[in-house]
Parts: structure tokens; C-alpha cells; sequence
């Protein structure tokens, strides 16, 4: 598809260039959705975007709490959500979905596809496993998935 950007990644070490070259192309974008499998690797992909953001805390799958925040080095607020134990696109607007997108802040969302629709403004990475540690990570954004 135009635009779409593929990455093909051996060792979990090369996840920060990767992490790193996403944040560069895609500056000023704040909504990052994170679809692949269970075990694809997106909590330990969003730890490395986490970790080039500034973020101080501690970075963990958020499965259980739905949302964490972690604050930067700068004082900012990222926020991490997991939406794999959401039954329904009402739970997910009563956890305030909307305002988190719309905070101004970085949003990364594991598990977009609970959301029903894909914010036009966000940016979809996609993990898909090929064997072992060895994945493919394909970047796109909503502007694209809409053509």
C-alpha cells in the first residue's frame, strides 16, 4: 500500500532504531495502535517508543488496569492502554477513549480492533510474526487505511 513502511526485525535490540525511525517519520502524530497476535511482541515494542518518549516509570502491560499513565523525563504524560479484555465499544467509551485521543498526548493502544474504527489521525503498526524472535513490523497511517 503507499506509504506503508516495513521493517523486518531478527533481535529484540534492533526494536529501538525501529522505535526511533517511527518517531521521526511520523512526528507530530500522537496515536499509535499496536495490532498483532498474543505474544507478537507489542507491550516490548511500545516499552522501546516509551523509552525514546522519556518516560521515567516503570513500562507494563496495562491488560489488567486498561490504561497506565507514565510520565517523561520532561513531565508529560504518555498513555498506554490495552484494550484485549474490552467486551464492547460502549466499556471502551466509558473508560474515556475519546479524551485520552484527543488529549494532546501520546496515546498507544494495544489491540485497536476493539475500537471499531480506526482514528484518521493515528498511526497503525502492525507486528506480525514470521518465526522464533524473528518479526515484521509494517507502519501505516489512518489517512492510509482510508484510501
Amino acid at each position: 500500500m503507499k506509504g506503508e513502511r516495513s521493517y523486518p526485525v531478527a533481535e529484540e535490540q534492533a526494536l529501538e532504531e525501529v522505535a526511533r525511525d517511527i518517531l521521526q517519520r511520523y512526528a507530530g502524530k500522537k496515536i499509535f495502535l499496536f495490532y498483532g497476535e498474543l505474544g507478537a511482541g507489542k507491550t516490548t515494542f511500545i516499552k522501546q517508543f516509551c523509552h525514546l518518549l522519556g518516560v521515567t516509570d516503570t513500562v507494563q502491560s496495562p491488560t489488567f488496569s486498561i490504561v497506565n499513565e507514565y510520565r517523561t523525563d520532561e513531565g508529560d504524560l504518555v498513555y498506554h492502554m490495552d484494550l484485549y479484555r474490552m467486551e464492547s465499544t460502549r466499556e471502551i467509551q466509558d473508560i474515556g477513549l475519546e479524551e485520552y485521543l484527543y488529549s494532546g498526548r501520546y496515546c498507544l493502544i494495544e489491540w485497536p480492533e476493539k475500537m471499531g474504527y480506526v482514528p484518521e489521525d493515528a498511526v497503525i503498526v502492525r507486528i506480525r510474526v514470521l518465526s522464533g524472535d524473528e518479526r515484521v513490523i509494517v507502519v501505516m497511517t489512518g489517512e492510509e487505511t482510508a484510501v
